[in-house]
């Protein structure tokens, strides 16, 4: 766990957030009604009367908030954050500052206070989306990213007001804040003040008011955390779509992050993307994220209905069979003192460290400068027990643990290890789970 770790001193405590490690990201909205891409609406210019057809046709009539919070505790989730208002403006709560909401299509219920009871009841800490752009708007300025860039007609008809925009923003955050209940996260999207299109600008904290939105945020829920995207420098930091090569830090602190990523090639819904990502490759993206400090925020995307699509239930449900066996080795845990071998990484939790093996050795792994430090040794999928021989110090000699083949002590014991090496005895045949881990216990 990380104790080291630089952080807002108003803002709520990050710790349960360090210590959950893996979020689900749910990405919903009209979009999902178009079924090609949450930015469907600005990729191809699709204007406000366009885009009139998925509202009118909106109705998630299989959508069960319930079964999505059961879904995700089974996948090895701990908490989540559903996108209560994306860029295209469309609210997923009864605002009461605009008619551009859920409970106006054919669905007609709240789905953020659906979703909400639903997660806390499986015991999930609830987050929440929300877009700082809004594309329905008419007071929000076009720019750039704008469906309505190269609509001149429309440009001259809606010349902008931030003003009036940001106190409607503001309001809707005030809601979400105000009448669901506890709300641990929020997580803003996004600031761009550095955009420059030539004949229009982004946006950024002046134009968000960002220090009065965060300050009315604190006052109405001291507890939350908030992400990185109001353009204030601090809060979770939110790496999109790659994975570092290292921990974040400042100076000699960590930070507090998390690695966002998406199942397929796309955030929302989308039919005929097949970008999937194996099991396989999630389970080491969230390891090797863990292993710099990080947490994983892993985004699916419902379908129209609302129900999740067989390709994301079935990478979840291998996903959270790993999870089940191996939970110790992610929950609580973060970035080791020690270097990993080639191909592996290490997760930490005080004196519990856990080693994962990307590919699987022959017989042997030599770990160096663990030496010595071993008190015992085991496989978390099954608790089954591996031996081990640690050098000890300079003079060469070394302590076989009790029980040692005798014949890999033989062969081993005339190799030169650098000294403090720990030599590992493996099983020949790889453990079936998507990713071995072996978990060394610490001598105090």
């Amino acid at each position: 766990m990380i104790k080291n770790f630089e952080w807002p001193d108003d803002y709520g405590n990050p710790e349960w957030f360090m210590e959950d490690r893996f979020g689900l990201f749910i990405h919903f909205g009209l979009f999902s009604a178009a079924a090609r891409h949450e930015w469907v609406m600005t990729l191809e210019q699709i204007g406000k009367d366009g885009y009139q057809k998925y509202f009118d046709n909106f109705n998630p009539d299989l959508l069960d908030a319930r079964e999505w919070a059961k879904k995700a505790k089974a996948a090895g989730f701990k908490y989540a954050v559903l996108t209560a208002k994306h860029h295209e403006g469309f609210a997923l709560w009864d605002t009461a500052l605009s008619d551009y909401k859920i409970t106006n299509t054919a669905y007609g219920r709240d789905l953020v206070k659906e979703y909400t009871e639903a997660f806390r009841a499986e015991g999930l800490q609830v987050g929440l989306y929300f877009s700082l752009i809004d594309w329905n708007h008419p007071d929000f300025l076009v720019d750039g990213y704008h469906p309505e860039r190269n609509n001149k007609e429309y440009i001259e008809n809606h010349p902008g007001d931030m003003e009036s925009y940001t106190k409607f923003m503001h309001g809707q955050v005030r809601e979400l804040l105000t009448n669901y209940g506890k709300i641990d996260y929020l997580w803003f999207d996004f600031s761009y003040a550095n955009r420059d299109w030539g004949d229009s600008v982004g946006k950024g904290r002046e134009d968000w008011k960002s220090e009065d939105l965060e300050k009315m945020i604190l006052s109405l829920q001291p507890d939350i955390i908030l992400n990185d995207r109001l353009d204030l420098g601090r809060g979770v930091g939110t790496p999109e779509q790659y994975q570092r090569n290292a921990r974040m830090e400042s100076g000699k602190k960590q930070l507090v992050w998390e690695a966002c990523q998406t199942l397929n090639g796309s955030w929302g819904y989308d039919r005929d993307n097949l970008d999937w990502k194996t099991p396989e490759m999630v389970t080491k993206l969230l390891i090797d994220t863990v292993s710099k400090g990080g947490n994983m925020l892993l985004n699916i995307g419902p379908n129209a209905r609302g129900e999740w699509d067989a390709k994301t239930e079935e990478i979840l449900n291998r996903v959270g069979e790993w999870m089940w066996l191996h939970g110790r080795a992610i929950y609580g845990c973060g970035a080791s003192e020690y270097d990993a071998p080639a191909d592996a990484r290490f997760t930490q939790n005080g004196n519990r460290l856990y080693l994962h093996l990307f590919s699987w050795p022959y017989r042997t792994l030599l770990i160096e400068k663990l030496g010595g430090k071993v008190a015992y040794a085991q496989l978390v999928h099954d608790n089954s027990e591996i031996k081990y021989i640690q050098d000890e110090g300079l003079s060469g000699k070394r302590k076989s643990h009790k029980d040692l083949n005798a014949e890999v002590t033989e062969i081993h014991i005339k190799d030169k290890f650098e000294d403090n090496s720990l030599l590992v005895t493996l099983p020949v045949q790889r453990p079936d789970v998507l990713v071995p881990v072996i978990e060394f216990i610490l001598k105090d």
